[in-house]
């Protein structure tokens, strides 16, 4: 997820209202969503939008290594372009350069882009976009995101696996309900493997700010975390935990690169198994795109997880792998009886939080630590 928002804006409580799951139902060009979908006019030709630059090591990089991958299934090249920020003024400009160019699937990278991917999808009623961590969508316009509390449940194991204090850290960005649900999950994959374990997280108030990040996972660590987790765009939680001699598990791609001697595993993004299946049917016609967004589950294409080589015995790894299945069996993290720190109940037995509920949450479970 990408923003420049800050706690406390006003602003995080228009993103939390206007969310995936809140009711979108818009009209195209004065028409009513079609029964039979949309159809493009000629073949496909995919572009891309980038909200960083390609080799950002995070958020971006894995959007471009889904792209070479998607080249190779689909049999054919994308256009793409690096570094256009969140303002209607540079995404406008470089969707429509490739419009004109005959690119009829334009691809965008990040939240800031959902407002400006909206009106572009009306103006242009018969070019298909697609958004990743948006939030609006209509007859020829559909924003996804993944499930990331499932992966991050899982690396939580494998923190509460590695941690010989049962003292972890997590260095995060902002305090948004798609960040808290990967530290609750982080800390209820902990408990898995250790039920004594704590999760301490430290929001920078930014997505990239590697000064910012060092700073907390420093603090972290000092305050006896021996796990670094992370929900940040940059590897830095990892460097730092390489640094100081302790593990670390990574956000959006498998950090092990950075830190090889650190990351015991990341949680990672998969969006080639969401984007070939959806480009397939954008090609084949009469695509309806889901009217609320495409919220991927692990086997939707919704992420996963990578194992690093170190910290984990490959006991803790089968266990992790199980619980890895009966979420694709379909397990949800989020069942009840659940109960927040404070004690009150959030999920009671024999229900599961909404998705509504997830993308709203403020609220944390039992063992998690909040500090600025």
């Amino acid at each position: 997820m990408h923003t420049t928002f800050t706690p406390g804006d006003d602003a995080m409580h228009k993103w939390i209202q206007r969310s995936l799951y809140s009711a979108v139902l818009v009209s195209v060009a004065g028409v009513a969503m079609a029964d039979d979908g949309f159809t493009l006019e000629g073949p496909p030709k995919i572009a891309m939008i980038y909200f960083d630059a390609k080799n950002d090591g995070g958020w971006t990089q894995a959007f471009d290594e889904a792209r070479v991958k998607i080249e190779k299934e689909l049999g054919q090249k994308i256009q793409f372009v690096e570094k256009v920020p969140e303002s209607a003024s540079a995404i406008k400009p470089a969707a429509e350069r490739f419009i004109s160019r005959g690119a009829n699937i334009v691809i965008g990278t990040a939240f800031g882009y959902s407002d400006t991917f909206k009106e572009l999808a009306e103006k242009y009623p018969r070019v298909a976009f697609l958004n990743g961590s948006g939030t609006t969508n209509g007859h020829n316009l559909e924003s996804f995101y993944g499930r990331t509390y499932e992966t991050h449940y899982l690396c939580g194991m494998a923190a509460g696996a590695a941690s010989k204090t049962g003292k972890l850290g997590f260095v995060a960005a902002n305090p948004f309900g798609v960040v808290n649900w990967t530290v609750n999950a982080y800390e209820m994959g902990a408990k898995q493997m250790n039920p004594n374990a704590t999760t301490t997280v430290i929001y920078t108030g930014a997505w990239n700010d590697p000064v910012k990040e060092r700073a907390a996972a420093m603090a972290l660590i000092d305050q006896g975390a021996d796990v670094i987790g992370q929900h940040v765009d940059t590897p830095t939680p990892q460097i730092v935990a390489q640094e100081r001699g302790v593990y670390g598990t990574g956000h959006h791609r498998d950090l092990s690169q950075f830190a090889p001697d650190a990351t015991i595993c990341s949680a990672i993004w998969t969006w080639d198994k969401f984007l070939v299946p959806e480009l397939k049917k954008i090609a084949a016609g009469n695509w309806k795109p889901a009217p609320y967004g495409a919220f991927m589950t692990i086997p939707e294409g919704g992420g996963d997880i990578a194992f690093g080589k170190v910290g984990l015995s490959e006991e803790a790894k089968a266990k992790i792998m199980a619980e890895r299945q009966a979420i694709i069996d379909g397990k949800h993290i989020y069942a009840g009886p659940l109960v927040d720190r404070e004690g009150k109940e959030r999920v009671p037995a024999g229900s599961t939080l909404s998705d509504a509920d997830l993308w709203k949450m403020d609220w944390y479970v039992p063992g998690v630590i909040t500090q600025k």
